[in-house]
């Protein structure tokens, strides 16, 4: 009998659970507690946005009113003009948007010189922020924030739209610095 059967025989004595085969022939080690999530609740935590904007929902936002936002739910973490902090630096680019991290350690990233996807920028605000209140922001909200803060980087004009189609196709300062992770899982190595 191989190590991992024996673990998980052992904690499964140990958990009461019951370990099942799958119709492909694997195992499934069932802990006999909980329920199966229903469509509804899957739904509700399914809001992951992808790079290529898969997933960013209906709506729009401006940076006008995403200013107004900023000043009101962000400003007391990253500072006025999101320069200062005390928490994360989001504004700043570096000159001809080189990209300096691994040979200058006093360069702190930013969303003008680091983040590669402005759609993965609205995945990150929409789930963490605002600190306090992490996941309460609307899809107007979460568009015009993130409006404004592409504004704050030089990266958008000031009357830009933002929203599932126009967000997609903003190509942030930093996007060909990063190499796409195209790992399938499983044994493959690269």
């Amino acid at each position: 009998m191989a190590k991992t059967q024996v673990t998980v025989g052992l904690v499964c004595a140990a958990l009461a659970c019951a370990s099942a085969e799958t119709d492909d022939g694997s195992d499934v080690v069932r802990f006999g507690f909980g329920r199966e999530p229903s469509a509804a609740e899957i739904a509700a935590l399914d809001i992951d946005v992808m790079p290529d904007g898969t997933g960013l929902p209906a709506g729009s936002g401006t940076v006008r009113r995403g200013m107004a936002l900023y000043k009101a739910q962000c400003a007391s973490c990253h500072g006025a003009t999101g320069r200062e902090g005390p928490y994360g630096r989001l504004v700043g680019r570096v000159p001809n948007d080189e990209f300096p991290f691994g040979k200058d350690r006093t360069v702190r990233s930013t969303i003008g010189n680091y983040w590669p996807y402005a759609t993965t920028l609205y995945d990150y605000v929409l789930r963490t922020m605002p600190f306090g209140n992490p996941g309460t922001l609307e899809a107007d909200e979460v568009y015009s924030l993130v409006a404004a803060l592409l504004y704050m980087n030089d990266i958008i004009a000031e009357d830009a739209l933002m929203n599932a189609e126009t967000l997609p196709a903003v190509v942030m300062p930093a996007r060909d610095r990063f190499v796409v992770d195209d790992r399938k899982g499983g044994l493959e190595v690269r």
